[in-house]
This record gives C-alpha cells, structure tokens and sequence, in this order.
C-alpha cells in the first residue's frame, strides 16, 4: 500500500483528502503544519508528499528546501496545494523543485490525475535506473573475472617457472622472473584499487550532500603535481624524451582534490603512453580559460573507434581479444566520472590514423582574485 502525506494547516483540506485518498486505497499521513510534516517524512517516509504553499511559520517552499536536503525523502515526489493561480508562484514552485502543483479548490480526478501521473514518472525512472544498474552490473561482472584470471595466471606461471627450474635456475632469471610477479602483482592492485573506486564513485554521484563535500578540497599548484605523474610515467615507459608538457598554471589552484587530480591525471597520461609506441610524442598541456584549467593530453598511438568512445559510461573492455594490455575501459569511465562530479567537461577525440586527444576542465580559481 502506497503512503501519502498530507500537510496543510486548513483542517478541512486534510480531513477531505486523508477521506478521499483512503477510499482509494492509499495509506494516509496528516500534518497540520510544515515542521510537523517534515518530522513525519524523516521518521516514517512516505511514498509521497501533498503541501500546502501558504502555512504559518515554515511554508510549502521551507519544506520543500528541507525534504530535499534529507537523504531519506530527496527524491520523493513532491506536489504544491496552493490558492495561488499566477504563473509567477506556479514556476516558483516548480524551479525550487516541487514535481507538481493543484490548485485549489481541486476536484477529486484532478487529486488522482497528479498522483497517478508520479506513480507512472516514478516508475520511468526505476526503470531506467533499474536498467543502467543491470548493464553496467552486467559488464563489471563478466570483466571481473577475466581480469583477475588473466594477472593471477601470469603470477602463477611465472613462480611455476621458477619452481620447475629451481635446480638450474641462475640469478639473472630469478631477478626476471621475480620481476615478471612484482609487475603483475602491481597490476593486480590497480585493478583491484579501481573497482573500489569506481563503487566508491557511484555513491558519491548519486548523493548530493557528497558532491558538494568532496567539491570543497582543491589542489594547489596543479602543474607541479601533473608534471611528477607525467615524469614518473614517461619514465616507466623509458620514454622520457617521448614527453611533451605546456603550461601557464602559475598562482592557482583547481577546486578538485590532489588524490582524485591525480587519479584522473594517472589513468589518462598512463593510457596515452601505454597505447602508443616509443619514439611517438605524448603531449600535455594546460591552460587557464576563463573559470576552468583546461587540460589536454594528445598521443599518437592506435586510436579509438566512435563507438568505443560512447561506450564509456558503462564499463566495457576496449577489443580485449586484439589488445593485451586491459583496464582502458574502466580507468576512462573513473576519469570522467571524478571531472563530472566535480562540475567539469570530459572531450575525447580519436581516430585510428591520427591517435587520441583527451580533453578536461576543471574549475579553477586565481590566488590574487580570492579575496576580492
């Protein structure tokens, strides 16, 4: 049985309704006023809320702001009781996110038309949730697996090796080998480590209070911070000379935190070189335009196709079967996930002949405008 909760100060509108409703088999809730109404929604949710605009002490629209700030009743539907019949007070409503609104003195097919038009967007978007749920549920599930089979079988073959040949095995092959497990080891991590970021990801996106949280860190002097990753990277790759970096980052800082900056900045700058071969450029750059570092990370190597860029959203493993080297898919999706979050864009531009470009922004801010 779905709930509905009334609140209005008038009591003849909430005795007519909690009858009228209750006739159609809904379970009723009463609130003679607004802070008694969003008491009632925190304690017992309802499936939704019918509110008077105009109430004494906190009106319709402090109980709207309220029900929306709560994580157990944001995202309920929302519909205004009110006597007002201009289009100014009906948008106002509307824009501070109320669902729906009845004007009053309404009929009863009126009361039931807006609440059956909710029950039907509510399933819309279940459903559609519901579905993004299953696909991308669908595609780390059948890439979980592969993942960790295809480094544990590298780890393992390499210290069967080691044991097969322990009685002639020189010291130059055991360094190799040993190298061969330190390596898959590590991959193994990373792998590990971003499935739990992702996770970590999809429940901050889904939660406001989060975002807006995690929006408050900031990173100072982001060249420096890029300039190590790329150094470091170039130099896991033995490519240093292959590195290409510009920048005017000087007195600012960007409104994203240095452990997600870093994370973002690692997967990209790892993928450019990872895909393309030496002696190819891999070139950075970053700029100040307007209110936002935009960052641009160009390579030469084997491209991707249109199709695969719009895959990325749902994890999906970029031509697995071609390809050795694995995590492109996901690593992208984390990265533009965390520039998303953090109100920024996310561009990516390939081809197979002339490489991939990836562009992003972030909000960033002058040192010398903070005060004014």
């Amino acid at each position: 049985m779905k709930k509905i909760l009334v609140i209005d100060d008038a009591e003849f509108i909430l005795e007519s309704t909690s009858t009228l409703l209750g006739f159609e088999g809904y379970e009723i809730m009463t609130a003679p006023d607004g802070l008694s109404g969003i008491e009632l929604a925190i304690q017992s949710p309802p499936d939704l809320i019918l509110c008077d605009i105009s109430m004494p002490g906190l009106d319709g629209y402090g109980v709207l702001e309220r029900v929306r700030t709560h994580t157990s009743t944001r995202t309920l539907p929302f519909i205004f009781l009110t006597a007002f019949t201009d289009k100014a007070n009906m948008r106002a409503g509307m824009e501070k996110g109320a669902d729906d609104y009845l004007v009053k003195p309404f009929t009863r097919e009126e009361l039931l038309s807006a609440i059956e038009a909710q029950w039907k967007k509510s399933s819309i978007v279940e459903q559609h949730l519901q579905q993004k749920v299953e696909e991308v549920s669908k595609n780390i599930s059948s890439a979980l697996p592969h993942e960790f089979r295809t480094v544990l079988n590298q780890i393992s073959g390499s210290a069967k090796s080691m044991l097969s040949n322990v009685n002639t095995i020189d010291a130059d092959d055991i360094i190799e080998i040993s190298n061969d497990i330190i390596q898959s080891s590590q991959r193994l991590l990373k792998i590990t480590e971003n499935y739990l970021i992702y996770a970590r990801i999809e429940a901050i996106s889904g939660n406001p209070a989060k975002r807006d949280l995690l929006r408050t860190f900031h990173t100072d002097e982001p060249f420096a911070v890029m300039l190590d990753i790329a150094s470091n990277i170039a130099d896991k790759y033995d490519r240093y000379l292959d590195l290409s970096i510009e920048s005017d980052l000087t007195d600012l800082y960007i409104e994203m935190s240095t452990e997600s900056f870093y994370k973002v900045l690692d997967e990209l700058i790892d993928n450019a070189f990872k895909f393309s071969n030496k002696g190819t450029k891999v070139s950075i750059n970053a700029e100040l335009v307007d209110a936002y570092v935009k960052f641009t990370i160009i390579d030469m190597g084997r491209g991707m196709s249109t199709e695969q860029i719009n895959s990325i959203g749902a994890y999906i493993q970029f031509e697995r079967q071609i390809y050795e080297q694995q995590g492109v898919g996901l690593g992208l999706m984390i990265s533009k996930k965390i520039v998303e979050i953090h109100s920024g864009t996310f561009f990516i531009e390939s081809s197979s002949t002339e490489g991939t470009k990836v562009e992003f922004t972030i909000p960033g801010v002058s040192i010398g405008t903070t005060n004014s």
